[in-house]
């Protein structure tokens, strides 16, 4: 079966977020080129998220300890409410070679997350104070559960991906658990990092993809995974993989595909992969500052084994 040729869904949104809730809506949100404000929108299709009226649902202050440099927003609604998680800086200074991001919180009791009052619930503290962001929570057998990417300052790099139960929607419990670091070739080119993590649970399996290295052509996706009944904070239960399972293809001209989520198509089956890529690699200075990371979606295949098949990221 050949992959699905698709054309960006969404030009200039990084990190997008992807969610079909039980209201029948599909909801929307990324980093925005400004990295100063958290943007939603909703609609009753995927493709319609395209035209979507956009709502901003919150706009950063201009000074304080979240003033800055506002990253990879996801709308959650967990226990009852929704919740948006996003990473923020003070400035956009950059200390021993990191930017200064902390975790966030935001919350709306509202039905409708693009009405209503959002409210500021505060620094989400994983107990380690160190430049941490891409915050997801996913809940399973009854408990909610925060994964995320920080630095250890004890560990080369920039970023490993961490879990941890959670006693509030803004709040962890207990430790958090190591699950990954960049090791592997593909993870530490140009940086050492893994980020963005996303969960997906089918075939008696919890997945959680990431993405590595640098945000130019170097940037490529990962994947762990462990058995759905297993103790999901015990490392040893997660298998990694040793070669990207998703990145750049130069035949298609799609250039660093990561920071993903996942969500299901109109048929409420189908899984589909949402992703940002760039289109061109002549990249005019820090691909950080570069706004066209665009949103691509197209639906997952699955192998014999029940694995996942990412494919390659395609366009017109």
């Amino acid at each position: 079966m050949q992959d699905t040729v698709l054309k960006p869904l969404i030009e200039q949104r990084a990190d997008p977020y992807i969610y079909k809730h039980t209201d029948g809506y599909y909801y929307f949100t990324a980093s925005v080129p400004q990295y100063d404000r958290i943007e939603l929108r909703r609609a009753k299709t995927i493709a319609e998220l395209a035209a979507a009226p956009t709502v901003d649902a919150w706009i950063k202050p201009d000074t304080g300890p979240y003033s800055e440099l506002i990253w990879a927003p996801e709308l959650h609604f967990n226990m009852g409410a929704w919740y948006v998680y996003f990473a923020a800086a003070p400035s956009r200074e950059i200390k021993y070679k990191l930017f200064q991001h902390r975790m966030y919180a935001i919350r709306n009791t509202n039905a409708n997350p693009l009405e209503g009052t959002w409210e500021f619930m505060g620094q989400v503290d994983t107990g380690i104070d160190t430049f941490c962001l891409d915050a997801t929570t996913f809940n399973h057998n009854g408990q909610l559960y925060y994964l995320w990417a920080q630095k250890d300052k004890e560990i080369e790099g920039n970023s490993n991906l961490y879990i941890a139960k959670m006693k509030t929607p803004w709040q962890i419990e207990g430790k958090p658990v190591l699950l990954s670091k960049p090791e592997h070739d593909w993870e530490i080119r140009g940086f050492w990092v893994n980020e963005g993590p996303s969960v997906l649970r089918r075939n008696g399996k919890i997945f959680i993809s990431y993405s590595a290295s640098a945000t130019d052509e170097n940037y490529a996706m990962g994947l762990l995974w462990a058995d759905e009944n297993a103790d999901l904070l015990d490392p040893a239960v997660w298998t990694k993989s040793r070669e990207p399972v998703f990145r750049t293809c130069y035949d298609h001209g799609i250039y660093g595909p990561g920071h993903n989520s996942f969500t299901y198509a109109e048929d409420g089956d189908t899984v589909m992969l949402v992703y940002h890529a760039r289109t061109y690699t002549e990249i005019v200075g820090d691909p950080l500052w570069n706004p066209d990371r665009h949103t691509f979606v197209k639906p997952l295949r699955w192998d014999e084994n029940g694995m996942p098949v990412f494919g390659r990221p395609s366009t017109l």
